[in-house]
């Protein structure tokens, strides 16, 4: 079964722009050759880390989005285990995310269409009018 997954890596600062780009072709080469589909490769630019990492302060970061089975996620995660300049990476399963806010959303929905009901006429604005009156 096909799902959709975001892997986030951190490439190497010192890495040339060339080389990255021919890392993220071989990634990219697994995922459809084990049957998956890579929609989209965002290079996100050299950012600093929040701490050392293998001793680098900063990285480039690769955001691929894919559309695949398990065990070709289970494949590149491997590939990126043991690829020496990726320093970082982490795959996130995003239809399981896209679910949880969907229904996030729903509940949000029927909160607001439960607040938004215009509330019952008080019967104690009807009693101010009625004392007002007998005391006039």
């Amino acid at each position: 079964m096909s799902r959709l997954y975001e892997v986030m890596f951190i490439l190497r600062p010192d890495m040339a722009e060339e080389d990255a780009d021919k890392l993220i072709a071989g990634f990219s080469s697994t995922v459809t050759h084990g049957g998956g589909v890579v929609k989209s490769v965002e290079k996100m630019g050299r950012r600093k880390l929040a701490y050392l990492v293998r001793k680098f302060a900063d990285g480039n970061y690769v955001l691929l989005t894919l559309e695949a089975t398990g065990p070709v996620v289970l494949e590149l995660e491997r590939r990126l285990r043991v690829t020496e300049p990726v320093i970082k990476f982490i795959t996130v399963r995003m239809d399981e995310e896209e679910k949880r806010l969907a229904k996030l959303k729903a509940l949000r929905g029927t909160r607001r269409k439960v607040s938004a009901e215009p509330a019952p006429p008080e019967a104690a604005g009807a009693d101010v009018a009625e004392r007002a009156q007998a005391s006039a």
